[in-house]
C-alpha cells in the first residue's frame, strides 16, 4: 500500500498545473466553458490550452447527477520556445503530463503526451478517464520538436 501513495504522489508531482485563463457562460442555469493554460512540465516551450465543460449548482440539482462533470474537452498545444524533448516517455502509451479530477472519486480528464519520433512531433491527448467504462470523446494536438542541425 505504502507503495502505491508512493508512486502516486510522485505522478502527482511531475503532472503540470493549470491557470484558468477564460471562462465562457454559456446558457441561463450557470454552466461554463473552461479554459485552461499549462505548461509541459518535461518539455520546455510547450504550452497546452484545455477547454472543458463545468457544470453549474442548478445543472447539477436539476439533473440529479451531483458529482460528475461531462467528458467533453479540447485541447490545443503551441511552440513558446524551443522544443527539445528531454528525458520523456517514448513508447506508444506515452507519458500523463495533467490530471484533473471531474467527479468525486472515479472519473478525470487527462491530457497524455505521446512523442511521434519518426515524425519529430510531440502528440497532445486528451481523454477522460474512468474506472468502470471509459468514453470515446478526445481531441488532439501536436507540436513540432526541434530537430538537430
Amino acid at each position: 500500500m505504502g507503495r502505491v501513495i508512493a508512486a502516486l504522489l510522485a505522478l502527482a508531482a511531475t503532472q503540470a498545473a493549470a491557470d484558468q485563463v477564460g471562462k465562457v457562460g454559456v446558457d441561463w442555469v450557470g454552466n461554463d466553458i473552461v479554459v485552461e493554460a499549462f505548461h509541459d512540465p518535461k518539455v520546455p516551450g510547450v504550452t497546452c490550452h484545455l477547454a472543458y465543460f463545468e457544470r453549474s449548482t442548478i445543472d447539477r440539482l436539476r439533473n440529479g447527477n451531483w458529482f460528475e462533470d461531462p467528458s467533453n474537452s479540447a485541447i490545443e498545444c503551441s511552440r513558446t520556445g524551443p522544443v527539445v524533448p528531454g528525458d520523456i516517455a517514448r513508447g506508444p502509451k506515452g507519458e500523463a503530463v495533467f490530471s484533473e479530477g471531474r467527479s468525486l472519486i472515479f472519473k478525470s480528464l487527462r491530457v497524455t503526451r505521446i512523442y511521434d519520433e519518426p515524425n519529430g512531433v510531440l502528440v497532445y491527448l486528451v481523454h477522460a478517464s474512468q474506472v468502470a467504462e471509459g468514453s470515446a470523446k478526445m481531441s488532439i494536438s501536436t507540436v513540432p520538436v526541434d530537430r538537430a542541425p
